[in-house]
């Protein structure tokens, strides 16, 4: 495995199941099912970040660009399964904390996501054109 892929796949893996383990071990909420619920979310959605960031390769990147378009994996069923695993994880972690405030947070992570679809979407369209609007027929979010 190069340092590429280390970088991009497994340092985040590694950032991610600490952070969790450790929100999950914390005192910030009640222990019962929910919490429970809330580890498995967490856990799924941060797979569902992980795998999807392999599936880029090279192609990921922080700021939107067009550098290749990805249909293959996750990637064909979900044009950003990165944004909607984020929100899952967040999702858990709303239900380990189990604090109202997590709710805005939930929302505005949401908002954010979308925000950032959209303007992929957009790089995208001008890049690909109609080879990016058909995929998106047949894609969800």
């Amino acid at each position: 495995m190069d340092f590429a892929t280390f970088k991009r796949v497994l340092l985040p893996l590694a950032i991610g199941l600490f952070g969790i383990i450790e929100i999950f071990r914390a005192h910030l909420g009640p222990y019962d099912e929910a919490r429970w619920l809330g580890l498995g979310l967490s856990l799924i959605g941060l797979a569902g970040v992980i795998m999807a960031r392999y599936t880029l390769g090279r192609s990921f990147s922080v700021k939107a660009k067009a550098t290749a378009m990805v249909t293959s994996g996750i990637y064909s069923r979900i044009r950003n399964p990165i944004y909607v695993s984020g929100v899952v994880v967040f999702i858990g972690l709303g239900f380990m904390i189990w604090k109202v405030i997590m709710v805005a947070v939930i929302v505005a992570v949401i908002l954010m996501q979308i925000v950032r679809a959209r303007r992929e979407a957009q790089v995208l369209e001008e890049k690909f054109g109609d080879e990016y609007r058909e995929y998106r027929k047949r894609t969800w979010f």
